[in-house]
């Protein structure tokens, strides 16, 4: 493995799990530019295509978004209409006249990179409200012994430990998935991305629900299994299909990677594209379903 990829990939995990612990307005500035720059990529591969969408206007309204996610979560479902709506508005007054193409590439734009990402900034935001001991709503773990040993883990935000333990799942399911698919995958799982196979697919679902049971466990957010093993599905399931949507928006568009940013990595869109539809999930599956499943256990 080239040494690019390397220290990219320990300086990218190091700079995310800093803005994750501290939370806050620190966590929502790493988001905003990591939505900046993937809604660049993903216009890139519209234009590729020959559609002319609200990119800029898209870009922006995205921003606002995940401002308004961190004054007031509770608001941020009333802007996805609002700003689909401004969109539409600008595309219907420009001098050449918008397709029903150009109009649809821009909203998937907001829904698929900017608001499914905003639930990011949401699903850490869980509960931090005066736990915050730093400037900017941000939260810094004032003994690491006493939580890695559980003697104070009261005190970390549950939105925290919501947050630690899908990106765990995650990265279990991706590790999982290539290891096993690379060695001994035979069966293909798409032909949207021939290099995946049914039995990476499997396996690294298997290693996201061992995941989230110790984790769940762990954290206490459940002691009952059958919680875990739901989140760990929930997610496994969720970060291949990122992988399978953003692998058919290039190979439509015909590119290999979204973007050359990450030195041996690609672009934003291909390291972040097993994100992008976990975070709503959880945050709903730790806000609804998970009450839901307490009450009845």
């Amino acid at each position: 493995m080239p040494w690019s990829r390397i220290l990219s990939g320990i300086i990218a995990i190091a700079l995310a799990l800093s803005a994750t612990v501290l939370g806050g307005w620190y966590f929502t500035i790493l988001f905003a530019a990591i939505i900046f720059l993937g809604q660049k990529e993903y216009f890139n591969l519209v234009k590729a295509k020959g559609m002319a969408p609200a990119a800029k206007t898209t870009m922006f309204v995205s921003q606002v978004l995940l401002v308004i996610c961190t004054l007031d979560g509770s608001l941020a479902d009333a802007v996805m209409p609002v700003a689909g709506t401004f969109i539409c508005f600008y595309l219907l007054f420009q001098p050449k006249m918008a397709t029903i193409a150009d109009i649809s590439a821009s909203i998937l734009g907001l829904f698929y990179t900017g608001y499914l990402p905003s639930y990011w900034v949401r699903l850490r935001a869980l509960e931090s409200n005066g736990i915050d001991n730093l400037p900017f709503g941000a939260y810094w773990p004032k003994n690491w012994s006493d939580i890695l040993q559980k003697r104070d883990f009261n005190s970390v935000p549950q939105g925290l430990k919501a947050t630690l333990l899908t990106f765990l799942c995650i990265w279990a399911a991706d590790i999982g998935a290539y290891i096993i698919g690379k060695f001994f995958g035979k069966t293909p799982l798409s032909e949207i991305s021939p290099k995946k196979t049914v039995e990476g697919a499997i396996f690294g679902v298997v290693a996201s629900v061992v995941v989230a049971v110790v984790g769940a466990y762990y954290i206490d957010l459940s002691r009952n299994p059958l919680t875990g093993v739901a989140l760990g599905l929930l997610i496994g399931i969720a970060s291949i299909l990122g992988d399978l949507t953003e692998s058919m928006l290039k190979r439509d568009a015909g590119v290999k990677d979204s973007g050359q940013l990450i030195p041996g990595h690609g672009g934003i869109l291909d390291r972040t594209d097993s994100y992008i539809f976990t975070a709503s999930l959880v945050y709903y599956f730790v806000t609804l379903l998970f009450p839901l499943l307490t009450e009845i256990g």
